[in-house]
């Protein structure tokens, strides 16, 4: 009797913890905030402006690679001081801020490398970007080159029926692909029509940027290709001071054919300069107005 009592006081206490868990944890939904200081250094977000921030949505891109659109019009663009202000802006109907073409009115919607963002009252167009400091950068562009942005294919399978199908970095699903097409290969995407222009293969003498490691936002010419089995593959790249270095082949983004890069570059072309250059770089400038 005495182990029988003790088996159904056992059963209670974990009939009341998991009721405890559903009432908790499983009701609360999606979180929507997070604090400042758990928020990605990418963001540049300062230390003085709060305790909270806006939390990325689920969208195409991963939390640690993205930066929501309030955070993009307070601290990028500088059109709303408060997040109440960036929710009224996207709010509108007529749909102020574009995203790859479409409109979007979540404030937490996730913005990631190679997006373009689109607002036509302003008649403005910017690609977000790394820079060589690994923050997020939005690089105004052109009309034409708003018209196409430039993906990674990270997968490549054979679904259901046997059809063949490519994912890329924004969670895209392209259906029976170029079979050249490959894993790590860059895809050139109409933003209007969502098919694929124009393919770029990860090949030695094509122009690359980096999109992560302790090189991200640099660029360079790739050298060669190290294979190593069961790990990573480590590419040899050269930038355009002459510089060598090299990165994991997941962290190679190639923009362009030979020297020729499809994408306008950063106002630093993903030049790395050390304290030293940057001072022999302003002085040299100074003796040049004089």
């Amino acid at each position: 009797m005495l182990s029988f009592s003790l088996q159904c006081e056992h059963f209670e206490i974990n009939q009341k913890r998991f009721q405890f868990f559903l009432e908790t944890i499983m009701a609360r939904g999606p979180k929507k905030h997070m604090k400042r200081i758990t928020a990605p250094k990418s963001w540049m977000l300062s230390k003085l402006g709060g305790n909270w921030t806006t939390r990325p949505s689920q969208g195409p891109h991963k939390l640690r690679e993205s930066i929501p659109l309030s955070v993009i019009l307070q601290h990028k663009l500088k059109y709303a001081l408060y997040a109440r202000e960036s929710t009224m802006i996207l709010a509108d109907k007529d749909g102020n801020i574009k995203v790859d073409g479409k409109v979007r009115t979540d404030s937490g919607y996730p913005v990631g490398l190679q997006d373009v963002i689109t607002i036509d009252k302003t008649r403005e167009s910017y690609r977000v970007l790394y820079d060589v400091q690994g923050k997020f950068i939005l690089k105004s562009i052109k009309p034409e080159e708003a018209k196409f942005k430039l993906v990674k294919v990270t997968q490549k399978k054979v679904g259901p029926n046997n059809v063949p199908y490519i994912v890329t970095n924004d969670a895209r699903t392209i259906r029976y692909p170029n079979p050249d097409i490959h894993v790590n290969d860059t895809l050139k995407i109409d933003l209007e029509s969502g098919k694929v222009v124009e393919f770029l293969k990860e090949e030695p003498g094509n122009l690359c940027y980096i999109i992560g490691g302790n090189n991200i936002g640099r660029v360079g010419l790739i050298q060669h290709r190290e294979r190593h089995l069961g790990s990573f593959d480590i590419v040899h790249v050269k930038d355009s001071n002459g510089k060598h270095f090299s990165t994991r082949i997941n962290n190679i983004f190639t923009i362009g054919k030979g020297k020729k890069s499809l994408i306008s570059l950063p106002d630093d072309n993903g030049l790395y300069l050390t304290a030293l250059e940057k001072k022999q770089a302003k002085d040299h400038q100074e003796v040049g107005k004089e």
